[in-house]
């Protein structure tokens, strides 16, 4: 007899009601009564799980059914019919159930709420919980919604390399990729590494963006989008990062820092709508058990009209607010989170576009504005997080990017192709980076990126030799 997901059970109830069906699944919970016991399986196709009626009279195994361990793996076979509790619409009324793998008593996610640090500890587990469920299958409509958003309007998907010779934000946080030996490694006169013997003949690594790709693309195609992995080497131990995460990047030609935020603001607004459309019962629960403000902000935001103000004017409402910051808020240092949230929370309170960074905070990349202090630079805040995006319109003027370059002590010969953009055809473009993650995080209200991640790779170690 072929299965039946839970999903199509739920979605059609009407239409299986008295039939008898084939469930197959993983035992969340079972309770043993006088005469009845009652399984709750999920098997994955929805966040919601399936009751099984156990009927102790009319069930062989019934003694081996209620004693399953959580976790198990069964396959039932019923009539569906509706259900008397309050709990459930429907319930799986057994005839014959098969134990396919019964878990032993050691099985580590009983039934108690876990705290996340301990789930942490199981990422090959802890996707059965709840929790995990939840934030994992919103991360999967996030992603599929993202794609849509970009197909709709016409945009290209480029898939950017991971190893790359690159560095695009010029900070020197990349894994290094080679295949020298490195006890001895080969040695130029100088004495230095000679990366012309490895691999591909120079220095390599795990790319850091697929932003200057990208911007390639954009000069042939108009409108191109990246979404893939990207890695930092940047030993910051806090619940904000990880060394490996996915990136969503586009790139737009014939397009200025007004056009960049608008489309920002269209993304974030879409995705954010999908959810709310298409995850209704995993947003109740993590609203619930996890953030209780989390379908009112995402409502809110949906609606909002996004704030734009310059980074000089928030320093100076920033600065009049230092006594209540642990980091006190100055031009020409970057805002801290405190600063974000503060802006978006308590000033504006609704996000916000800060543009017109200092160019001394920010990549060689962005397009320097008349004043000669400034770039065309914009982050989008939101409350509860802070920064969720990063943008720029990108520096078009040759003359002004090999300046900057220069200025930089960078090596021009590695940008020559980026350089070349500009040469041949080059326009205005802009674009803008998005860390999938945070966006999870935001969506979901976990608060530590671990928690984002399936399996999440971070300074100090990997996700338990996984």
């Amino acid at each position: 007899m072929k299965r039946t997901e839970i999903s199509q059970i739920l979605k059609y109830r009407d239409a299986y009601i008295d039939l008898q069906l084939r469930v197959d699944g993983w035992v969340r919970t079972v309770r043993d009564s006088k005469n009845f016991g009652f399984i709750e399986i999920n098997d994955g196709s929805c966040f919601s799980g399936l009751q099984i009626l156990l009927e102790r009279g009319a069930l062989p195994n019934y003694q081996e059914a209620v004693k399953l361990i959580s976790g198990s793996s069964i396959s039932v076979i019923g009539v569906l019919a509706d259900s008397p509790g309050g709990k459930q619409q429907v319930e799986l009324r057994a005839r014959t159930v098969r134990v396919v793998s019964a878990s032993p008593p050691d099985y580590p996610l009983q039934k108690k709420r876990h705290s996340m640090e301990f789930l942490r500890g199981m990422p090959h587990l802890r996707a059965r919980t709840n929790t995990l469920s939840a934030v994992f299958r919103i991360r999967s409509l996030m992603a599929a919604a993202v794609h849509r958003f970009f197909g709709e309007r016409g945009f290209v998907y480029v898939h950017t390399p991971i190893i790359t010779t690159s560095d695009s934000e010029g900070a020197g946080e990349m894994f290094r990729v080679t295949t020298l030996d490195p006890a001895a490694p080969p040695l130029d006169g100088s004495g230095a590494i000679d990366y012309s013997r490895d691999f591909f003949g120079r220095q390599a690594g795990l790319t850091v963006s697929g932003q200057l790709e990208a911007e390639a693309f954009a000069h042939a195609f108009g409108k191109v989008y990246t979404f893939g992995p990207t890695f930092r080497a940047e030993n910051s131990n806090t619940p904000r990062h990880a060394a490996e995460f996915w990136m969503i990047e586009p790139e737009v030609a014939f397009a200025d820092l007004a056009d960049d935020m608008c489309l920002a603001e269209d993304m974030v607004k879409y995705v954010i709508g999908e959810l709310l459309d298409g995850a209704e019962s995993e947003l109740a629960f993590l609203n619930s058990r996890v953030d209780g403000e989390l379908l009112s902000r995402l409502s809110a935001v949906a609606g909002a009209a996004f704030a734009r103000i310059t980074y000089t004017e928030a320093i100076a409402v920033l600065e009049r607010h230092n006594s209540e910051f642990e980091y006190k808020a100055a031009w020409g240092r970057d805002l801290q989170t405190e600063h974000e949230r503060f802006l978006t929370e308590k000033i504006l309170k609704r996000p916000v576009f800060v543009t017109d960074y200092p160019k001394d905070i920010k990549a060689f990349y962005m397009r320097q504005n008349d004043d000669g202090r400034t770039v065309a630079a914009m982050d989008l805040l939101v409350p509860g997080v802070g920064e969720l995006i990063g943008g720029s319109q990108r520096e078009e003027r040759l003359d002004r990017l090999e300046q900057r370059i220069a200025a930089l002590g960078m090596d021009a010969e590695a940008y020559r192709w980026y350089l070349d953009l500009r040469r041949y055809g080059g326009v205005a473009h802009s674009g803008f980076g998005l860390g999938f993650e945070r966006a999870v995080m935001y969506m979901t209200g976990v608060t530590n990126i671990r928690d984002a991640l399936p399996f999440p790779r971070t300074a100090g170690g990997a996700a338990n030799g996984l």
